[in-house]
């Protein structure tokens, strides 16, 4: 059953509570859902299964929430605030939290400004991409070029004049039904406010990074796990950004890391 929580600015937010058992929050990636993140690709399944209770939210902009077409409230650190409020609405005073992509962007913020809110991250989808350094020169969606690039990609008339293959990859993927192209524009047009080494070494949770081993967008995982005091690295072999979510390998390093 689809619920409703109101984040500070008032837009709602659709949220699903199934299963019970220990508590985790699944946060999705830029462009998908609830449904689409981690329902169709069996995690409730898996995680249910495992004894857990799963509390999902379609962010601002996605899926049965408000899709608002300003970019105020879609940074990354507004949306953990989003975060906090569908917790609130369904009475977790703390939980493991997994997001991917986008979402573990957003997670990670949720984990430096309020660590009492969570129990254990688990973020999927982001890599060593997410880390500033000389050694890391990829064409990365974390770039704030890269961004307005694909956010120009998602307002363009035609999509045939979209010249970027990952700004055009995007466009398709936001074409898809149900979904408002100037909502995610909004969305990516946002600052990403990616968190340096000094901060992210500030955490004091435990932390599982994944990434597909063949993910353009992100890098490995294990350059970000050891930003870390506590982090940890699984690489899904053989998976991508768009095949390594539902993948048999990112189920079980999961749950591994739970029941630690």
């Amino acid at each position: 059953m689809t619920l409703f929580a109101t984040a500070p600015d008032g837009v709602r937010l659709a949220y699903e509570t199934v299963g019970a058992g220990g508590d985790i929050v699944l946060v999705h990636g830029f462009g998908s859902s609830r449904a689409q993140n981690w329902r169709d690709t069996g995690w409730y399944e898996t995680l249910t299964g495992a004894g857990y209770r799963v509390t999902a939210l379609d962010c601002r902009g996605h899926g049965d929430s408000d899709k608002p077409h300003a970019v105020a409230g879609y940074g990354h650190d507004e949306m953990a605030n989003d975060v906090l409020a569908v917790m609130d609405a369904a009475g977790l005073a703390s939980a493991f939290v997994m997001g991917y992509s986008m979402g573990g962007f957003i997670a990670l913020q949720l984990l430096v400004r309020h660590p009492e809110r969570v129990r254990k991250l688990i973020v999927g989808g982001v890599g060593e991409s997410y880390l500033d350094s000389p050694q890391n020169l990829r064409d990365r969606v974390a770039d704030p070029a890269v961004r307005a690039e694909i956010a120009a990609a998602l307002t363009a008339p035609d999509p045939a004049t979209i010249a970027s293959p990952t700004a055009r990859a995007f466009r398709a993927f936001a074409d898809q039904p149900g979904k408002d192209r100037l909502a995610l524009a909004a969305c990516m047009s946002a600052p990403t406010m990616n968190l340096p080494r000094a901060v992210l070494a500030t955490a004091r949770r435990p932390v599982l990074v994944v990434c597909g081993e063949t993910d353009a967008l992100t890098g490995g995982p294990d350059g970000l796990a050891a930003a870390f005091p506590d982090g940890r690295a699984v690489t899904v072999p053989r998976r991508d950004h768009m095949t390594a979510v539902g993948d048999k390998v990112y189920k079980q390093a999961v749950l591994d890391f739970l029941g630690a």
